[in-house]
């Protein structure tokens, strides 16, 4: 009984599961290329398998498309800041296809392979591999990969939310939750850290990011 209880819950969840179809005819169209060119800053949130907020940051992004023989390629840089003062980076390079104008390829240092994605309407999705350092009880670090269900939403003309799933053996141990601005001049996350010790905020955070942060 317990065993098909839980077969049934699998192919229910399953079922469940959001698809780029679900998008049709949704505004803003996304269009990557378009959102992502020039500079941006995003705030997100951690959390692990529980729920429970780990770590919060900030990313600056300069991001650039070139076109050549009909061919659109482009280099999305992210500087990330911890709060914990953990600083890294990631350089994704993204190639639109050139048959499918929707579809998109995209590889960076810290992804396995190759990431795939495609948008429809104002959702844009992805899935790959990412090998992320964890650290063990021990203390010692260790590169795990894990699977990313990776989703994100066009709002308006300046704002993207996005929202990742870190999955191991098809469960998910972690979340993570950014929102992107394009405000104009641009924020930095330098600013937003001065702001913060100054008790003031430059530019508008989602409520879910100021209660969680």
């Amino acid at each position: 009984m317990q065993r098909w209880v839980i077969g049934v819950l699998v192919i229910l969840l399953g079922g469940c599961s959001a698809s780029l179809k679900d998008y049709d005819d949704s505004v803003p169209a996304f269009q990557l290329e378009e959102y992502f060119s020039g500079h941006l800053t995003a705030w997100g949130i951690v959390q692990d398998y529980s729920g429970k907020m780990t770590r919060h940051f900030c990313v600056d992004i300069n991001a650039s498309w070139q076109e050549q023989d009909g061919q659109y390629t482009g280099t999305i840089d992210e500087h990330f800041i911890f709060d914990d003062g953990e600083r890294t980076r990631r350089v994704w390079t993204l190639v639109r296809d050139a048959s499918v104008a929707t579809a998109y390829t995209g590889t960076a240092g810290d992804v396995v392979g190759t990431a795939r994605g495609a948008e429809n309407g104002h959702a844009f999705h992805w899935r790959y591999q990412l090998e992320l350092p964890i650290k063990g009880d021990d203390g010692e670090v260790s590169l795990l990969v894990f699977d990313v269900d990776d989703w994100m939403y066009r709002i308006d003309q300046r704002r993207v939310f996005n929202r990742s799933t870190l999955n191991k053996l098809g469960v998910t141990l972690g979340e993570i939750s950014l929102y992107f601005d394009k405000q104009a001049p641009a924020n930095t996350c330098a600013l937003e850290r001065e702001a913060a010790n100054l008790g003031v905020r430059h530019a508008p955070v989602p409520e879910v990011v100021k209660r969680l942060g």
